[in-house]
């Protein structure tokens, strides 16, 4: 039995060393310099054994290697590239998009709620952005924006009745908002308190990382193989209890036979007119109640925490810089003045400085810390003519470039007028994406800025804000693909 045992151990090691030198000498041959730093788990090593977010170890990397346009990767015998040149990042997320369309994890069969645009690629993933792109156009937004409207004043006056929460855990109480706004704009789902719904709770355990749920993610992204061998699920826990309601959600809204904007309408509007059909390739998908749940599953988690997150990063920004705060607030009364209580889509869509300062907290702490690719078929990088073979995993950074001062002058100051119109036009557009960049970029991002800007006009009308920076500075939660700030405490404080 000993010797079983070391020669399992042996064996592996031994996988393991010649994993790492292929690593090596497959970048070396290319002309790409190696992270040799855990040659073959990469960045992923560190994240599993230490207490930080995955995006803050992809930062280490960032500055190591300042003068390179890509810094190769360990992973398990498939290719992993680092890309930081702002050039070759642009032909990955936008000219080369046909190259590197896959989202980079492929979701097992089983896993039905990862069913969703967030995950899947090629024609299902083609079809689906294209029948839920509309939902968020600028009439769909306009006509759903009086329920966000509705849940921030509601929010308003919860906290009015509830002051313990004024200076408790603010992202918590921010992310029953978003809740309750996606709720009632999104799905069309009100219950007798909108700060008590079973959504939010699904949306807050979907986000959380624990070890089970970072090891999945972690086997995910070093080997695809394994992932599928293993039928790793990732939301299966939350499949009886989601698809349920929104079956009910798209029953509901048959019966009915009204019209609200929402995606519920968009659900019915699919389901009678049969299957979608990519009428260049032939595929078709019917558009079950099991696609359509994942599809919901997916703006329901994309849209709480990540919103919640803006909203805190843009509420510990004004609570640090008083005349920011008081500028803001100027501008919102002044809405609120000419416009009475009921702030229109249109209004809130021309507050020019709270976009700008929104957009400064944003840089400065974007919701995700960077994206994922795979290269579909073998291309070429331009910067640096780098050989990408199809299969390559391929990292972008976006918090890196948000705090470069290459890029942005004096990256950690906060400095709303770097969005003015003037300032913009010298900005690099791709060094700048809090939803990402090219066909695969948030397809939500319009909802949730005006989601964030309707909960964080009425919460500044209402209230003045307080920020208290712990010990140790500004820190981030242990995260997979978040920047989720810790450390930081956000009292509101009643206006008079």
């Amino acid at each position: 039995m000993l010797l079983v045992l070391l020669f399992i151990i042996v064996a592996v090691l031994t996988l393991i060393y010649i994993n790492g030198r292929y690593n090596e000498s497959y970048w070396r041959r290319r002309g790409v310099t190696f992270h040799k730093k855990n040659k073959v788990t990469g960045v992923f090593w560190e994240f599993m054994t230490k207490r930080r977010a995955l995006f803050e170890h992809l930062c280490d990397i960032y500055k190591k290697y300042p003068d390179e346009p890509a810094v190769g990767i360990g992973s398990f015998f498939t290719p992993s590239l680092y890309v930081r040149d702002p050039v070759n990042i642009q032909h990955v997320l936008t000219t080369d998009f046909n190259s590197f369309n896959h989202r980079g994890l492929e979701p097992n069969e089983d896993d039905v709620l990862a069913g969703s645009i967030l995950f899947l690629n090629g024609n299902k993933w083609k079809l689906l952005r294209q029948s839920m792109t509309p939902l968020f156009t600028s009439t769909k937004l306009k006509s759903m924006y009086y329920l966000m409207d509705k849940s921030a004043q509601e929010f308003v006056n919860h906290l009015k009745e509830n002051p313990k929460l004024l200076n408790g855990d603010t992202f918590h109480t921010l992310s029953t908002f978003c809740s309750a706004a996606i709720g009632t704009s999104i799905f069309g789902v009100t219950t007798k308190s909108i700060f008590e719904s079973p959504f939010l709770d699904v949306a807050r355990k979907a986000m959380n990382t624990g070890l089970i749920r970072n090891i999945k993610f972690t086997i995910g992204n070093l080997s695809a193989s394994l992932f599928r061998m293993l039928n790793i699920q990732i939301f299966k826990e939350f499949e009886n209890f989601f698809i349920t309601a929104i079956k009910q959600v798209i029953k509901q809204r048959k019966l009915e036979n009204i019209k609200k904007n929402d995606f519920a309408d968009i659900c019915v509007a699919l389901q009678n007119n049969g299957n979608l059909k990519d009428t260049n390739t032939g595929f078709e998908l019917e558009p079950t109640d099991e696609l359509l749940s994942a599809q919901a599953f997916f703006f329901l988690i994309a849209g709480v925490e990540p919103t919640a997150s803006a909203m805190f990063a843009t509420l510990m920004e004004v609570g640090r810089y008083p005349e920011v705060q008081e500028r803001l607030q100027e501008e919102i009364d002044e809405a609120f003045d000419k416009n009475g209580k009921d702030i229109s889509y249109d209004v809130v869509a021309n507050m020019n400085y709270l976009d700008k300062v929104m957009c400064e907290a944003m840089r400065l702490n974007p919701p995700i810390g960077f994206l994922s690719r795979k290269c579909i078929k073998n291309t070429i990088l331009p910067t640096g003519n780098i050989k990408v073979d199809k299969g390559t995993n391929i990292t972008v950074p976006v918090y890196e470039l948000h705090h470069d001062p290459k890029y942005h002058r004096d990256p950690e100051t906060f400095n709303p007028e770097r969005f003015s119109a003037e300032n913009k036009k010298s900005m690099l557009d791709i060094t700048y994406m809090p939803f990402g960049k090219g066909n695969r970029n948030c397809v939500g991002m319009r909802f949730a800025q005006l989601q964030a800007k309707s909960g964080l006009v009425h919460l500044l009308r209402n209230f003045s804000i307080n920020t208290n920076v712990l010990k140790g500075g500004v820190k981030y939660r242990k995260d997979q693909f978040q920047v989720r700030i810790t450390n930081v405490e956000i009292e509101l404080i009643p206006r008079r």
